[in-house]
């Protein structure tokens, strides 16, 4: 089945100034891929997605073989490529691998976050909130992504951030989009906000339980089969 009649997906030129264009593409296509935006199953041409999110398909062929390396598509001789899909036992085997990692994580940096840092970890918070009010789920996951990426950063261990990386660019929050249609997904992303006012209190662990709630999220409000 090929999904080249998917709706219109904002520019990738947007979601990601920071990062050279062959970066901003593939971070907004895994965005796509874990929000659901493109389907499980499903094949897309590079042509069609570039012209969706607004650049030529070089960069997004460019950008999809990271993702065939990271096994989030599988590449088809002269079609496109197939979304791969993950199963509830995979998903539920990742959630459980981010709870051990990221909670303890974000409680021990809690004291080594200047304060001289709170104002920028707060517009990266406010970029979700802003994503999820606009019902932008692309925007939504990449913004979601810096601002996890950056608190980790904070334990000055660059491969437990590629581990916790790679995790999460192999989960699936396919019922992001009841959430969106719903409302729910606003007060969900003000958690961060809530998140930032536990580290900015010095309160490590309650900075750890709100995370662990955060990410339980995964397999519960934002899964499909309890997104009602």
């Amino acid at each position: 089945m090929t999904a080249d009649s998917i709706g219109p997906l904002p520019s990738v030129r947007r979601l990601a100034q920071r990062e050279n264009l062959r970066d901003s593409v593939a971070n907004a296509l895994r965005a796509a891929v874990i929000s659901g935006e493109l389907k499980p199953g499903e094949v897309y041409s590079a042509p069609t997605l570039g012209a969706r999110f607004g650049v030529s398909a070089t960069p997004v062929r460019e950008a999809m073989l990271d993702l065939v390396r990271e096994g989030l598509v599988i590449s088809l001789r002269n079609k496109g490529f197939r979304v791969t899909e993950v199963s509830d036992e995979d998903l539920d085997n990742l959630a459980a691998l981010r709870q051990l990692i990221e909670p303890p994580t974000v409680r021990d940096v809690v004291a080594a976050i200047p304060a001289a840092d709170y104002p920028r970890l707060r517009a990266l918070a406010e970029e979700i909130v802003v994503a999820a009010e606009a019902g932008d789920l692309i925007a939504y996951i990449e913004a979601d992504r810096v601002f996890h990426v950056t608190l980790l950063t904070y334990s000055g261990n660059p491969k437990l951030v590629e581990v916790v990386s790679d995790l999460r660019s192999q989960t699936r929050l396919l019922g992001l989009t009841p959430l969106v249609e719903s409302g729910r997904l606003v007060p969900s992303a003000a958690e961060h906000h809530e998140l930032l006012d536990l580290v900015e209190s010095g309160d490590g662990e309650g900075a750890e339980q709100l995370m662990r709630r955060h990410i339980g999220h995964v397999r519960g409000l934002w899964a499909r089969s309890q997104s009602s």
